[in-house]
């Protein structure tokens, strides 16, 4: 919390963390352009954003992309705010706005979360369809998770697993997870707002994939870091991109509150 504190602090930091939010997935060279201040500087303020755990990089060749991670700030709205119950939701609904990445072939959604818990149990939370219904609320995915192998999903809780086309591409339990995405479905146009016949059969033809990488945090102390990268989307203002960028944040933050909180685990899915 403190290093949240610290970096938020400083105004400088908080125009790049809104320059993320307006365009995510930068390098050094696109953040630095019409900023008072030299290149090494923002630099800096990158190093101290990302000690916070503000921000989060990805290498994309040979440059550094940088990307908003909401997560410390809903974590700081909880403890600040979320206690006197007032404008909660509000302080999350400014970091709604979809992560966009503007270059197609940039990841399009990066996300990082910390927690508590063994990479093997984090492998099964992702994977075991009766502990993902808990977070999920009776949604969620199930498969065999072997390559190449369908990964069926329920839409809805009181309905059945479907095969929406899905495929597990990596599986290596304790650190890495990967499968592709499924399309648009005729129950999602609603709540996207597609209202053109057009407009939703050319969205149903997008494909994208999420990609979940776990491994030890920088620091002992901060437990496992989990990265999720969704991406494979057509256009920076897909449909599906915005209700990914959105749903993951409080997927996994919901993973996390059950992993870490011990009494809500049932024995079998203890470690």
């Amino acid at each position: 919390m403190d290093e949240v504190f610290k970096a938020l602090a400083d105004a400088s930091r908080r125009r790049l963390l809104d320059r993320l939010n307006e365009r995510n997935g930068q390098s050094l060279r696109e953040l630095s352009e019409d900023l008072e201040m030299s290149r090494q500087a923002v630099s800096k303020h990158l190093a101290v954003l990302e000690a916070a755990r503000l921000v989060s990089t990805v290498r994309h060749g040979r440059e550094k992309l940088h990307y908003l991670n909401p997560v410390p700030i809903r974590e700081l709205a909880d403890r600040w705010i979320g206690q006197y119950e007032h404008g909660r939701l509000t302080a999350l609904s400014q970091l709604k706005r979809t992560l966009e990445e503007r270059t197609m072939s940039k990841p399009a959604y990066v996300y990082v979360i910390y927690i508590q818990s063994t990479p093997q149990e984090i492998y099964r939370a992702l994977t075991d369809p009766e502990f993902v219904a808990v977070y999920m609320e009776g949604t969620g995915p199930r498969s065999d998770w072997q390559v190449g192998s369908p990964v069926e999903w329920k839409m809805d809780p009181n309905g059945a697993y479907k095969d929406y086309g899905q495929r597990v591409l990596e599986a290596e339990p304790g650190k890495r997870l990967a499968y592709t995405w499924h399309p648009l479905q005729e129950e999602h146009r609603e709540m996207v707002g597609i209202t053109s016949d057009e407009e939703f059969a050319e969205a149903t033809k997008e494909r994208s994939q999420v990609t979940f990488t776990i491994e030890p945090a920088e620091e002992p102390s901060a437990g496992t870091k989990l990265t999720i990268v969704h991406d494979g989307f057509d256009s920076p203002d897909s449909k599906m991109l915005q209700s990914v960028s959105f749903g993951w944040t409080l997927i996994l933050s919901g993973m996390k509150t059950l992993l870490e909180d011990g009494k809500r685990l049932a024995p079998a899915h203890r470690a």
